[in-house]
């Protein structure tokens, strides 16, 4: 009996000194690493009338219009509209949606709808599938 719970216990040991502590990471890390994200993604869009985005910030403001200046801890939305330009700090931005497609993904949907269109075109003249021309039954 003092075997089985002697053994017992050095397993129960065994597996907790198999097991490390973790630690969850704390809000400030993931805020400073999600800043970092936001600033990535402002740095690829570029700045200049052509970045058009969208912003909400943590305090639950909007900001809609175009990157007119980058800078390491900020970046400058100005509105179109209005002209009027915000400094936003990266660590306020709670979402960034940009509408701008790059000319290479431009191209490409250019080319999907081409190809599309000749195979619908193809279809219909008889070109595919087993060789007959709509209408023929032999």
């Amino acid at each position: 009996m003092i075997k089985k719970f002697v053994s017992l216990v050095l397993a129960v040991l065994l597996v907790n000194a198999g097991m490390g502590t973790v630690y969850a990471k704390s809000n400030t890390e993931k805020e400073v690493r999600y800043a970092e994200k936001v600033k990535q993604s402002i740095v690829k869009l570029g700045s200049g009338e052509s970045a058009l985005v969208k912003i909400k910030l943590r305090d639950k403001t909007k900001l809609e219009g175009f990157v007119s200046a980058i800078s390491d801890d900020s970046f400058v939305v100005t509105d179109i509209k209005t002209g009027i330009a915000v400094t936003v700090a990266y660590s306020q931005v709670k979402q960034v949606k940009s509408n701008n497609v790059s000319t290479k993904t431009k191209i490409a949907i250019g080319v999907g709808i081409v190809i599309a269109v000749l195979v619908i075109i193809a279809a219909i003249n008889g070109n595919i599938g087993n060789g007959r021309r709509p209408g023929e039954l032999f």
